[in-house]
This record gives C-alpha cells, sequence and structure tokens, in this order.
C-alpha cells in the first residue's frame, strides 16, 4: 500500500487555468490585420466632379463635405463618415456643426451632371443653417479623362 500512496503523491495535479498565450497571438495578428487594411477602405462614395482650371485652396483638417447627386439626393460626409441625409436632417446637422466651431468651412462636392441649380439649393441649406463660409470642389483639368 504504501508504493500506491507513493505513487499518487508523485501524480502531477490537474490545472483548472484556462491558457490563454494563443488567444492573445490570434488577437495581435488580427489587429495588425485591420490596422494595415484600415486606411485602404474607401468609406466615400462616387462623384463624377466637374473639371476646373482654378487655384487650389489649402483644404481644412477635418472637412465636412456637402454631396449633391445628379438625381438631387444629398450626403453629408463628417470624419471620413458619409451618410445620405434629407434636407432637414442636413440644415439640422450643419447648424450643430456651427454651434461647436462657427469657423467651419463647408465643402460642397456637386456631381458634374447635377444642375446648377440643384448645386445652388445645397449651398441655400448650408446658409440656413448659418455657415457662410462655402467652397466648392472640383477635379483638376488636367486630370479629366
Amino acid at each position: 500500500m504504501s508504493s500506491i500512496s507513493l505513487r499518487r503523491s508523485k501524480r502531477r495535479k490537474l490545472k483548472n487555468e484556462i491558457n490563454v498565450v494563443p488567444y492573445i497571438d490570434v488577437m495581435l495578428v488580427l489587429l495588425i490585420i485591420f490596422m494595415v487594411t484600415t486606411p485602404l477602405m474607401n468609406l466615400g462614395t462616387d462623384i463624377n466632379l466637374p473639371d476646373s482650371r482654378a487655384m487650389s485652396l489649402g483644404s481644412p483638417q477635418d472637412p465636412v463635405v456637402v454631396s449633391v447627386y445628379p438625381d438631387g439626393q444629398l450626403a453629408l460626409m463628417v470624419e471620413q463618415q458619409n451618410t445620405a441625409v434629407t434636407r432637414e436632417d442636413l440644415v439640422a446637422r450643419l447648424r450643430g456643426i456651427h454651434t461647436q466651431n462657427p469657423d467651419a468651412t463647408i465643402l460642397v462636392s456637386g456631381d458634374g451632371a447635377a444642375s446648377y441649380q440643384r448645386i445652388m439649393n445645397a449651398i441655400d441649406l448650408i446658409n440656413e443653417a448659418g455657415i457662410s463660409k462655402v467652397s466648392l470642389i472640383s477635379r483638376p483639368a488636367d486630370s479629366a479623362n
């Protein structure tokens, strides 16, 4: 009996802990993958900008862009997030931006196929929100396809 009790005491006790090292390795690999692929994502929408030979102005750090599509739809891009908005929602959001930053400049990205009247209607909505600094975005004439 003494030999059996010696064998039992030499046996290792089972650990009831989870080994997290493989999970940490997987987490770090996923983190690296997301860090590499996130800047490559294109969050905007395609708009055919009109061509222009106008001089380029300096662009703001975090631009607020109002996009006007040929069918009259509007979209607002703030902090790289482009979302479709209604006319009332656009005015409300721009008022909020204006109260936080009275010197904010709004960029208007009108599709080349959009009518001039639709772009002017968007500028009217921006002015209705209390913002007077409005710039138009165009594509340089040299890069025209």
